[in-house]
């Protein structure tokens, strides 16, 4: 069953520049608000990525996936290349979950970095070992505008607690951020990973909620992404835009919003295409607490659960993190 505009679009030409007190990114602004709270889902256009730019990053994770399986695994977490140090990030095969993936932190992140911060999930991935110079600086290019975009976004919401945009920057701290951009590659699924409980739909990936503030997407075909009616329980295909990106909120979001931004329910159909998708998932920093103030009062407190550990019990759910 399909509503027609059930997962709206959102023009954020406005608030690229940052400035969030002109009428026209006020009304944005109220935009992202309402479609947060009724739907959990959105469409941006105009965000200022580049189809050329788009079309770049997913050419690198198309010739990837076509690559041979020797030189995948020069890059696969330690379950499965155990000569490699690397856990959280990586390349996970498609028998974890039908589909194979690639998982990347920020570039930017040094063995030296890594070494010192000693946290499990803040990695160095060498990932000259599978990539050449052109390709790493188009992920690393990438990997700068969705986080750049996706903080924008989150200033957006700061914005209508009516506290000071600058408050991300205790956030986000680049270097500790545990922002995610993945490669998912669907080749050919020869059998479902799930059947619904509730409408017997075959499915290529499970009904789940994502784990951060954001989850923003890029899909390079219609991929039977759907979205769960919080209400009615019903389903409704997310339209393909090929010059959109697709936001969702996480359970970050709806922690620190007291549940006024509440997490959505989401999954893929099955069907034998193959397909790329992009969802860069966007997460705080790991040492981040998460405080109810944060949002919510006027005094921020220091208390709270560190973000890393927050997200170590949403990840366990999730096949391809148990690793």
């Amino acid at each position: 069953m399909i509503k027609k505009n059930y997962i709206p679009t959102i023009n954020v030409s406005s608030i690229l520049d940052n400035n969030f007190n002109s009428k026209d990114s006020l009304k944005t602004i109220q935009e992202i608000k309402k479609a947060c709270v009724e739907v959990g889902f959105f469409q941006i256009v105009n965000h200022g990525i580049s189809l050329k730019r788009i079309a770049k990053i997913c050419e690198v994770g198309e010739k990837f996936f076509n690559s041979s399986k020797k030189n995948k695994f020069k890059l696969a977490s330690k379950k499965w290349n155990k000569r490699n140090k690397n856990i959280y990030r990586g390349y996970f095969p498609n028998d974890v979950n039908g589909k194979e993936g690639l998982d990347f932190g920020d570039l930017k992140v040094s063995k030296k970095y890594s070494n010192k911060i000693r946290n499990q999930y803040i990695e160095y991935l060498h990932v000259k070992k599978s990539f050449n110079l052109k390709s790493i600086n188009k992920i690393s290019d990438y990997y700068e505008n969705i986080f750049d975009l996706s903080e924008t976004l989150f200033k957006c919401i700061i914005k209508i607690y009516n506290k000071d945009t600058n408050l991300s920057k205790m956030a986000f701290s680049r270097l500790k951020t545990l922002s995610t951009l993945r490669f998912n590659y669907y080749t050919n699924q020869s059998k479902p990973v799930e059947i619904s409980k509730q409408d017997g739909i075959a499915l290529g990936c499970e009904t789940h909620v994502d784990s951060g503030i954001f989850t923003v997407l890029y899909q390079n075909q219609r991929g039977g992404l759907q979205v769960q009616n919080r209400k009615t329980k019903k389903w409704y295909d997310v339209p393909f835009n090929k010059n959109a990106l697709v936001v969702n909120t996480g359970r970050a979001l709806e922690y620190l919003s007291k549940g006024k931004f509440k997490a959505t329910n989401h999954r893929v159909l099955w069907n034998k295409q193959k397909r790329l998708s992009i969802p860069f998932f966007f997460e705080p920093s790991y040492d981040f607490k998460m405080n109810l103030s944060f949002l919510n009062q006027r005094k921020l407190s220091k208390s709270g659960v560190s973000y890393d550990k927050f997200l170590y019990k949403s990840l366990k759910k999730f096949v391809e993190y148990q690793r």
